[in-house]
Parts: structure tokens; C-alpha cells; sequence
């Protein structure tokens, strides 16, 4: 009975250097060893996005084959961006992710949001504007539902805060004119870009859009705040009110 239950079983694949049986564990750490050494040396461009996955797993799952899961996860969600962007409840549903690999991906992502925010805070916004797109993008083209966030500036036109205001469903967040008006007043703000994303991808305006835009701007009015633009960041490109003619 054991020889043919053996008969069945893969022998150890040999070290290429000793000739030697080399067990499972060792073959995972000298690919783990590999992997890291790779980008130490070229860095992230030269790797696929499933390999910085794996770059990332192994600190949360320290004694397990993780390529397979990489694969999965780009396969869930699209590409490493979208990995990151996904909440934590969609991320729960794939075999082999648990809390200490969600937490690991969220860390990354909220890294990556503060190094991008850290580009335009304190800025001239106006003269920093491919920066400024750049920041909108990482944090908001990837999600699955809508948020609308504000950015609210001093008279110099640099960025003194960044709020997200509101989180809402696939195609509609509740937006209040009166709400967004009171608090560039607390903030002292002499301007503010409003910014939401599309999850469809789309980023045209809709007619809802306009309107609560409109609305928002009539209540900036009244307290001389400045309406600069409203930006709608789609999963490719992205919409502007200002360029739109809207604004």
C-alpha cells in the first residue's frame, strides 16, 4: 500500500548548484530570495503586477506558495491598482485572503494614497495640476462606488485640505450645497475643486452632476468662495467642468 502511495508522489526537485533533493520549503524561499533580489535590482517596472503581489503576501502569509493567489487576485480584479482599491469585503470572499492579508494590502494602499497627496498638499494647485490629477486618480479611479471629495484652497490657490465627503453607492452620492459652503468657511477657504469619481469608468457629467454643481456654486456665491472646478475621475481618463464650459 505505501509503495504505490509513494508511486504517486513527486520527488523533490534536485538544487541546481548541490544536485541534491531540494524539499519544498527551501525551493519557496530560494524563489522568495529570487523575487526580492529582482527588485533590488530593477526595481518594479521589471516585474509583472502579479510578482509585486507576491512581493507583498509573502510579509502576510510567510510559509505558503502565494503565486497562486497573485494570479487570482489580478484575475478577480483587474490589475494591481484595482487590487488594492478593493474593499475589504470583496477581498474576504477569495480563498486564502484573511485578515492579516487584507491589512496588508489596505497598509500599501493608504501608503501609496499619502505619497500621492504629499505631492500636492501645500501647493499651488493651479500651476501643480498633473500632479494634482495624478493624486485624484490614485485614490479615486479604482473604487466601486462613488465618493465626492473636496479640496479646498487658501487665496494663493494652495491646497490647505483635502476631505472626503461622502461615500455613496455605484452611481449616486448625496451631496449637501449647504453643507460643503459651511465648511470652507470653518477651513477659512478662499476656493475649493470639487471632485467625484464615476465607477462605471465613465467620466461624462451627468445631469444630476450639473445640477447639484450649480447648486453648490450658487451657495459659494453668497459667501465670495471661489468654485474652481468640478472633476470627475473615470477608471481612463476623467471629465473637467471648467474645460466642459459648464463652470
Amino acid at each position: 500500500m505505501d509503495s504505490k502511495r509513494n508511486s504517486f508522489q513527486e520527488s523533490p526537485l534536485p538544487d541546481l548548484f548541490t544536485g541534491k533533493p531540494m524539499v519544498v520549503e527551501d525551493f519557496r524561499k530560494n524563489h522568495r530570495a529570487r523575487l526580492r533580489d529582482r527588485f533590488f535590482k530593477g526595481g518594479a517596472a521589471a516585474m509583472p503586477d502579479y510578482e509585486i503581489l507576491e512581493l507583498i503576501l509573502f510579509r502576510a502569509i510567510p510559509r505558503r506558495d502565494v503565486k497562486p493567489l497573485a494570479h487570482k487576485l489580478i484575475k478577480e480584479f483587474g490589475d494591481f491598482n484595482r487590487v488594492l482599491a478593493a474593499p475589504i469585503g470583496r477581498l474576504a470572499k477569495i480563498k486564502g485572503i484573511g485578515p492579516a492579508v487584507a491589512q496588508e494590502l489596505k497598509i500599501i494602499e493608504a501608503a501609496g494614497h499619502r505619497m500621492a497627496q504629499a505631492r500636492v498638499l501645500g501647493q499651488d494647485v493651479l500651476s501643480s495640476w498633473d500632479a494634482l490629477m495624478a493624486y485624484c486618480k490614485t485614490v479615486m479611479a479604482h473604487r466601486d462606488t462613488e465618493q465626492f471629495r473636496i479640496l479646498f484652497l487658501d487665496r494663493k490657490n494652495t491646497l490647505i485640505a483635502d476631505e472626503e465627503q461622502q461615500r455613496g453607492t455605484v452611481d449616486h452620492v448625496p451631496v449637501y450645497p449647504r453643507e460643503v459652503a459651511k465648511r470652507a468657511l470653518e477651513l477659512n477657504a478662499s476656493a475649493i475643486i470639487l471632485v467625484h469619481n464615476h465607477p462605471s469608468g465613465d467620466p461624462s457629467p451627468s445631469q444630476a452632476d450639473i445640477d447639484m454643481t450649480r447648486r453648490i456654486e450658487n451657495a459659494l456665491q453668497a459667501l465670495n468662495i471661489t468654485l474652481h472646478d468640478h472633476i470627475v475621475i473615470g477608471k481612463e481618463s476623467d471629465a473637467s467642468f471648467h474645460s466642459l464650459g459648464l463652470l
